[in-house]
């Protein structure tokens, strides 16, 4: 059994030169133990994706010796074992395994955290690791999940090539949007997700006229009518990794107002694209969509950052916002997405994810970016 979207378990040699990676950053970061519970980082290095659960299951990763995975002993046989990469330490309903974490942690001085430990846990191993500091294990392994290989890329390309299919029928007039409500055309659009291959839907934003001026609007029940403008912004996971979407089309002919600017829309996106090289700060390509929307008098209402990065989860790094100057590297994958957002009027967002690629920026989605108008 797995969690809804995860991928079957790679071969053990994977995670092996995984964990390598992940040893030679703590040597060089100075990091005495990796504590890794719930979250992605922890599937990434073992394959293993834990339930949310209030029992304990924690990857204990020392610089020196055999990682152990600390796991409640009903949980233990939907482990797939990976001999060499980590040992499993199963616990009984009756044993403390906060108190097992620590006899593992040891005497250990410099101790990275995973972002997703439920605090419960760090707070009840604080008292028993006496004189350690504390840091984010995004340090550790952020950047090794940051870099796609092949694989990884190919996983991101056809979960990519599934959305970009149900974009394509939203355009083409053959999934019903008028008279409809949002929530209604949401549940559409997370029955095609499914149906194109992924096993979970992630989100699945439609909203119409003044409800596309929130970025994360919540469908509900406000019926879609004619003559507005329909923002739609979707995705799932597809065998362990994530797609990203964001199209809008107009009910009629849009106001030339509206028109012109999701033409300044179109052209910020696609100048935020050109701009994601290999070497390029991700701040300058959010620069790149900005200065466009800006000069165009819509600074205001671009109000959230061009993009995040995006793999085993929707949201992760690099992500794509003024002040991160870290360059974008070989195997980058990220979503474009700028929008402007008028309050009490409309909103409009463009989106593709794109990966870094050696010979220019590499977009996994191709359906069409003009404003489609459909007959009503």
């Amino acid at each position: 059994m797995q969690t809804p979207g995860a991928t079957a378990p790679l071969d053990t040699s994977v995670y092996a030169a995984r964990m390598d990676r992940v040893r030679a950053a703590m040597a060089s970061q100075h990091i005495d133990v990796v504590l890794l519970s719930l979250g992605l980082d922890l599937p990434y290095l073992t394959g293993y994706h834990a339930m949310p659960l209030e029992r304990l299951t924690m990857l204990v990763i020392p610089r020196a010796g055999m990682a152990t995975m600390v796991i409640p002993g009903l949980e233990a046989p939907r482990v797939t074992e990976q001999p060499g990469v980590f040992e499993l330490r199963p616990w009984a309903e009756t044993e403390n395994p906060v108190e097992i974490v620590a006899r593992l942690v040891g005497r250990s001085s410099r101790i990275a955290v995973g972002d997703q430990m439920w605090a419960r846990f760090l707070v009840e191993l604080l008292p028993l690791v006496s004189n350690a500091s504390y840091v984010r294990a995004v340090d550790v392994v952020g950047s090794m999940r940051m870099t796609k290989d092949a694989a990884e890329i190919a996983a991101l390309r056809a979960a990519g090539a599934a959305v970009d299919r149900i974009a394509s029928e939203l355009q083409a007039g053959r999934i019903p949007l008028v008279g409809r409500t949002e929530a209604e055309v949401s549940a559409d659009l997370g029955a095609r997700i499914v149906a194109e291959g992924h096993q979970m839907v992630n989100f699945a934003i439609v909203a119409a006229g003044e409800n596309a001026a929130s970025p994360h609007h919540t469908p509900g029940a406000r019926v879609i009518r004619a003559g507005e403008l329909v923002l739609c912004d979707f995705g799932g996971t597809m065998n362990g990794y994530c797609s990203d979407i964001t199209r809008c089309v107009s009910l009629g002919t849009p106001p030339s107002d509206v028109r012109d600017a999701y033409d300044v829309l179109h052209a910020a996106q696609q100048a935020a694209v050109r701009a994601a090289v290999v070497g390029t700060p991700c701040e300058e390509v959010d620069r790149a969509a900005r200065r466009i929307i800006a000069d165009a008098g819509f600074g205001e209402y671009f109000v959230h950052r061009t993009g995040h990065g995006i793999g085993m989860d929707a949201h992760e790094d690099p992500y794509i916002v003024e002040g991160n100057r870290r360059p974008l590297e070989v195997g980058h994958a990220f979503s474009i997405e700028p929008g402007i957002y008028v309050p009490g009027a409309w909103g409009m967002r463009l989106e593709d994810i794109v990966v870094a690629a050696a010979g220019g920026p590499d977009p996994l989605n191709v359906v069409e970016h003009d404003l489609v108008v459909l007959d009503v």
